[in-house]
């Protein structure tokens, strides 16, 4: 019987949900996804908590936010001058910005003013407590 070890190719189905319920992301009626242990596709708590599973093994695990995407912070929000941008704006909308090493930073647009714009840029789902519901369908040596 083949277990989950931090040498595996996993592909699996999987659901995560917030704690009201609503589910963000699924791959359940589509192809599942595989991914080798430990390639930083996935967080590690979530990677931890597939260890010793099998393939056809089912489960559902609750991860606060400190071990998923971590605490909402209020310091990642920023008001720009409204000034600064030459598209038209949405509530809701996500635009890209760059930091000073170029990298590009996504940031959700949570308020438009008249002189300026609040810009979210936590993750959209920093400060929730989310639940993976996961499938195990194959295991597999990873090559080396």
């Amino acid at each position: 019987m083949s277990v989950i070890t931090a040498t595996s190719r996993v592909t699996l189905h999987f659901e995560l949900s917030l704690e009201d319920g609503q589910i963000v992301d699924s791959n359940f009626s589509q192809s599942p996804a595989s991914f080798v242990f430990g390639d930083g596709s996935l967080l590690p708590d979530f990677e931890s908590a597939l260890l010793g599973m099998t393939a056809g093994q089912e489960a559902s695990f609750a991860m606060p936010p400190e071990k998923a995407f971590g605490a909402h912070n209020q310091s990642n929000i920023q008001r720009i001058p409204r000034s600064q941008f030459s598209m038209d704006l949405e509530e809701g909308m996500v635009v890209s910005f760059a930091d000073m090493s170029k990298n590009e930073l996504p940031g959700v647009i949570a308020e438009i003013g008249e002189k300026e714009v609040v810009v979210d840029f936590n993750h959209p789902l920093a400060g929730h407590t989310l639940t993976f519901r996961v499938n195990i369908v194959a295991i597999e040596e990873a090559a080396v």
